[in-house]
């Protein structure tokens, strides 16, 4: 018998955010109903779109490779959100995070932002009942599940007006402080929230146009950095706000004039924005961004701001979607129009690339060229575009009820339209 390397769900809508679950069950024993859980969010040009929380309908699919006469996912909760979710994250399995979990083993806590940055409950207060064989298989209840509204932060402005907020496009939840959130926002701010308390520590005007993504540097609770509509990724730290640093902009186009709208010899003409920005978890210098239409990702170190240290190119049409795993490797998967996932292990090229920066604080060489590299280690090959992909937490062999255990790893979500598919790698 061999063990699932694929699950799938059709959703009954399209999907656009997704999400694994990250917190650990009390005892930090990960079980199958609490590390395969996904939170999905809906695209639909209505204000009646949804967000939910799925979950296993049998926990038996993950060791045997037969079950494909019913969905492998069944939805737990759901609620209405109205405007889109433009993202959807769950809070992070941090330390503090596990504490709280332990407070209230049950319920577990994820966000949105669109029009605000919500904060929802999942709260399971019933225990799983089993209920009587059907057509030859074990079922399960998932009554017990509920998804709560928490809190609403609207988003407001120093540059909107006081009865409305910009729309929020994105946001990076702290891993060393779970109750800190930092979103972006179309009207060029970036806001750093204290969820616990319902507040704002601070909002800055970090681009010249549209904030696109927002990310914390991985163990701190002051640095984060943001990217733009105005080709730029910036860093941000809150010690020190009177300055940003620009620690790369897109080429700006050849043979193309300033705005002639702004007399500024200095102006730059305009370039292509920045969409999404994500640090490696297993190294924080390394980042990864892409171009708006663009096939090809940028990997960026800290330690050599200006241009990339590489640049990855096998995709054929523009990139949607990018994520680091959780594990020690650095595997970045990659997904985008082309229908395509692709995997890259850039272990080696990460060596290379760090022991020319150390030569580069020895003896600067402004001159030093990106490697250029176009061979992932994977690919598959999706029915339509991707929009959008989530890794799962680093899973250990579990034991199931049959006295099976599955194989250890990670599973990488990837939703196209209506579907999601979870690959095992």
């Amino acid at each position: 018998m061999t063990q699932t390397s694929m699950l799938q769900y059709e959703a009954p809508w399209p999907v656009f955010g997704l999400d694994w679950c990250k917190t650990p069950a009390p005892g930090q024993q990960l079980r199958p109903r609490s590390s395969f859980r996904l939170g999905i969010s809906s695209f639909t040009e209505d204000y009646k779109n949804r967000i939910a929380v799925v979950g296993l309908q049998d926990e038996r699919v993950l060791v045997e490779d037969d079950y494909t006469d019913y969905p492998d996912f069944t939805i737990l909760a759901e609620a209405q959100h109205g405007y889109p979710a433009t993202s959807l994250q769950w809070q992070p399995a941090s330390a503090s995070s596990y504490a709280w979990s332990q407070k209230s083993p049950s319920s577990e806590l994820l966000a949105t932002t669109g029009d605000a940055l919500r904060v929802w409950e999942y709260t399971n207060d019933v225990p799983q009942v089993v209920s009587s064989y059907v057509g030859g298989r074990q079922t399960t209840n998932a009554g017990g599940h509920r998804l709560s509204l928490k809190t609403v932060l609207p988003g407001q402005s120093k540059v909107a007006s006081q009865n409305t907020g910009a729309p929020l496009t994105n946001f990076s939840w702290n891993e060393k402080a779970p109750g800190l959130i930092v979103t972006s926002s179309i009207d060029t701010t970036c806001t750093v929230w204290n969820i616990d308390t319902s507040t704002a520590i601070t909002q800055l005007i970090a681009h010249d146009r549209e904030v696109y993504d927002v990310a914390w540097l991985p163990g701190s609770t002051d640095i984060f950095v943001s990217v733009g509509a105005d080709g730029s990724l910036r860093a941000f730290d809150l010690r020190s706000l009177e300055h940003s640093t620009i620690l790369y902009e897109t080429p700006a186009p050849k043979n193309v004039p300033p705005p002639s709208a702004s007399p500024s010899t200095s102006a730059r003409p305009p370039t292509s924005p920045l969409l999404r920005i994500c640090f490696n978890p297993a190294d924080s210098n390394y980042m990864s961004t892409f171009h708006m239409d663009g096939s090809e990702i940028q990997i960026l170190d800290m330690r050599s701001p200006g241009q990339p240290v590489m640049e990855l190119k096998a995709h054929r049409a523009q990139v949607n979607a990018l994520g680091w795993s959780a594990t020690e490797t650095p595997l970045l998967a990659t997904a985008g129009d082309d229908c395509q996932v692709l995997l890259w292990d850039l272990a080696n090229y990460m060596q290379i690339s760090t022991a020319a920066s150390r030569s580069r604080m020895n003896s600067p060489r402004p001159d030093a060229k990106k490697q250029v590299i176009s061979d992932p280690v994977m690919a598959y090959a999706a029915q339509s575009e991707i929009t959008g992909l989530a890794w799962s937490p680093q899973i250990a062999g579990m034991s199931m009820n049959t006295g099976q255990t599955t194989a250890p790893g990670e599973w990488l979500a990837i939703a196209m339209g209506r579907s999601i598919k979870a690959l095992k790698v």
